[in-house]
């Protein structure tokens, strides 16, 4: 059956070899007009016993008409011409590579006296439309007027779709033939190279269904060896599968005009008679301008709409990125403000839900959408197409994407347009499924005959079918809509990103400077503070008469000297860390961390602490500095819990698809999320030093060693209640040497 549908596709329809009896058909050489090739019934039709040679001698007056057409290059011929036995013929011309092409078809000298009475009625069909905008009341009264014109007993106005389907949208007709008013009419019905046909080609006449075809004499060109191309004759012959058909439907002759809007086949009007019926060539040649004139008054009709939706898509679009670039240059702070504006979001595409997913850790999401884990699945897929850089849209999602079968109650209907070309980033529009009901024109399919090939439908009778797993489709405004909201969002972060760039190679020059001079003081420091211990303690020694008071004055000195000690020890901890390389290896965290709680078992003394030590997975870091690290989290988990009855500290790990994760929680005294922004400053502190001792260094030295390690810090507390701190480390990106291989 495929095999037979494929072969219809396939038909060489444009060189049948013959044409219609209602007419004949000379091929002129373009240079001296000889008669190359006739059809069967030349002869006939101008009364000559034979052909002669040239059309000089044929005809002088027509070979000298033909010199003047040829002489002017004008495309196309059309005219009217007695022949010298006395009858009128239409005369259409065009010039192919195989010769002059000219059609002769006998004209009725009562039609051309009444065909001045054929432009008032144009004219009146044109004031009646003029203020139509309504499409099936414009192929309404198209139809009517077709008709009327004609006197065919059907005419309809049949349109087409994205998937070239057919569906009847006005109709005019007296009752011999069946109504075909809304139903559809599947691609197979009229093939690719017809339709092509049909585009180029806005006129076409079948008088007699069971017509017996006329050969074209000799069969190939003389000037090329080929086949006669007949694709720019009204009078080819039409295929044995296409009479087939008009039988079928009970039609004996039809006639169409193509609606072509911007060069594309937009529809056809359709004319069917239930006996043979033949229409001249003034009366066909006013139903074309009738055509032209519908296809100019759809075509700017559905351009005026197409403008004012771009109109308004545009400046749904500035909106939105106007307020996007309000966000500020916080990571997430763009996608965090689209999502605060979700009604215009979805409006933009006429969506039912949309999300926007930077990363497996950024997934934003209104209205219906797939779940996080489907999204990112999704977006994975769409980045392994051929050309990730181009929107992907779709009504039929499952029909591409199998898993998406298993949400199309949200996401059948899919725009997703890329916001990244090196990852998986996207911004997308969803639409769920549509479920509804189809009137074809008997069943769509085709049937095989018996010796494999194809057999035209022989019911016509209509066939209702549910339609699954499709959404209603998205128009090209709504796609290149899509399209421009991306390319101004990944211009705006793109801008951000530049202005961070350069920023951050401010304060990476303010840092090295600051670092050079913070070391320089604090070891200058160093000595000064010694030297200020070390004489008070000697001055203490040599002079034991000294008072009371005097001696705590001494003893004062010497606490504070020690403590401002520590302070620029930890100062030039800090700074050395900034110019220190980093020794990078696996690290074992679950024995760090039992390490450094055995190296504070002398802090807990006799206080009730119970540790809860879970799975710690390793790392990969310098494995110095994640021990200061993770030291300084437990101390101070230590430290602010001892005023608790029993200290509850938490250490535990997890792996995560990029990195891993640590925490360290306490049930101490927390803090105030208000004051977050001090928590990991330099010498910022949020508690007493009469309370709770220390430098205010010890946090902002952690978070500097995570920061040098490509990971993030953060941290949740409540007063009274405890705090968390939690800090992740990028896994390895590359498998680990095996045993005794370099690093």
């Amino acid at each position: 059956m495929t095999g037979a549908i494929d072969a219809c596709a396939r038909e060489p329809i444009h060189i049948p070899g013959s044409i219609q009896p209602h007419g004949a058909l000379l091929v002129v050489a373009p240079n001296d007009h000889r008669i190359l090739q006739a059809s069967a019934n030349a002869c006939a039709l101008l009364g000559l016993p034979a052909l002669p040679a040239t059309m000089a001698a044929l005809d002088p007056a027509l070979a000298s008409r033909l010199t003047a057409w040829t002489d002017k290059g004008d495309g196309l011929l059309h005219t009217t011409h007695q022949v010298p036995g006395g009858q009128t013929l239409q005369l259409t011309g065009h010039a192919t590579g195989q010769g002059l092409v000219l059609e002769l078809e006998p004209v009725d000298t009562h039609e051309l006296q009444t065909l001045d009475a054929l432009y008032p009625r144009l004219r009146g069909f044109l004031d009646r439309v003029e203020g139509e905008d309504d499409v099936a009341a414009l192929g309404q009264l198209a139809a009517r007027e077709v008709r009327r014109l004609t006197g065919f007993d059907r005419v309809l106005l049949y349109r087409f779709d994205e998937d070239w389907h057919g569906t009847v949208i006005a109709e005019d007709g007296n009752g011999r033939l069946p109504s075909y008013l809304d139903l559809r009419f599947p691609a197979s019905d009229i093939p690719p190279q017809a339709r092509e046909l049909y585009r180029r080609h806005r006129l076409r006449l079948i008088p007699d269904a069971s017509y017996a075809a006329v050969p074209v004499e000799p069969a190939v060109s003389p000037l090329d060896g080929q086949p006669l191309d007949l694709s720019g004759a009204a009078l080819r012959s039409v295929s044995p599968v296409h009479l087939q058909y008009m039988r079928n439907m009970g039609t004996a002759s039809s006639m169409s005009v193509s609606i072509v809007i911007d060069g594309a086949l937009w529809g056809l009007v359709s004319c069917h008679h239930a006996e043979a019926h033949r229409i001249g060539p003034p009366t066909r040649a006013a139903c074309d301008f009738l055509g032209q004139i519908l296809a100019l008054k759809i075509g700017s009709r559905e351009r005026g709409q197409e403008t004012a939706l771009r109109w308004a898509a545009r400046e749904l679009e500035q909106d939105l990125v106007a307020r996007m670039a309000q966000a500020g240059d916080a990571p997430g702070a763009i996608t965090a403000r689209l999502a605060e504006q979700p009604e215009a979001w979805m409006r933009l595409a006429r969506a039912t839900g949309a999300a926007v997913l930077r990363g497996d850790d950024e997934v934003r999401c209104v209205g219906l959408t797939p779940s996080p884990t489907q999204l990112q699945a999704l977006a994975s897929w769409l980045h392994q197409r051929q050309d990730p850089t181009e929107p992907f849209h779709t009504h039929s999602l499952p029909a591409a994407y199998p898993p998406a079968a298993g949400f199309t109650d949200t996401a059948c209907g899919l725009i997703a347009a890329p916001i990244s070309v090196l990852h998986p980033h996207y911004v997308m529009w969803f639409r769920p499924e549509l479920v509804h009901t189809v009137r074809w024109g008997g069943r769509p399919e085709k049937a095989a005959a018996g010796d494999g090939s194809l057999s035209p439908r022989a019911s016509f009778d209509a066939w209702t079918e549910e339609v699954r797993g499709t959404a209603q489709r998205w128009t090209a405004v709504e796609i290149d809509g899509a399209r421009m909201f991306c390319q101004a969002m990944v211009t705006l972060v793109l801008g951000q990103a530049e202005q961070r760039a350069a920023l951050s190679d401010r304060l990476e020059t303010s840092n090295r400077e600051l670092e050079a001079f913070s070391y320089s003081v604090s070891h200058d420091l160093r000595a000064p503070f010694r030297h200020i211990v070390g004489f008070a303690q000697l001055l203490g020694e040599n002079e034991p008469q000294l008072a009371a008071r005097s001696r705590h004055y001494l003893d004062t000195i010497v606490e504070s000297a020690l403590s401002a000690g520590r302070l620029v020890d930890d100062l030039l901890n800090f700074s050395q860390l900034g110019r220190a390389s980093l020794e990078m290896s696996r690290v074992d965290m679950a024995k760090l961390t039992q390490e450094v709680r055995r190296s504070m078992r002398i802090d807990e003394g006799n206080r009730r602490v119970e540790w809860q030590i879970g799975a710690i997975p390793p790392a990969w870091g310098d494995a110095a500095l994640l021990r200061q690290a993770l030291a300084n989290l437990i101390d101070n988990a230590l430290k602010y819990t001892r005023n608790e009855p029993e200290a509850v500290i938490r250490v535990h790990g997890e792996t995560r698809a990029h990195e891993t994760v640590y925490t360290v929680a306490d049930n101490g005294v927390g803090f105030d999320m208000n004051y977050m922004g001090k928590l990991f400053g330099v010498f910022q502190r949020l508690h007493r030093a009469e309370d709770f001792e220390g430098s205010g260094i010890g946090l902002a030295l952690t978070r500097r060693i995570i920061d040098r390690h490509g990971g993030w810090i953060a941290a949740e507390g409540k007063p009274n209640e405890g705090a968390t701190f939690r800090f992740g480390l990028p896994r390895r990106t590359h498998p680990e040497p095996h045993h005794g291989q370099e690093a």
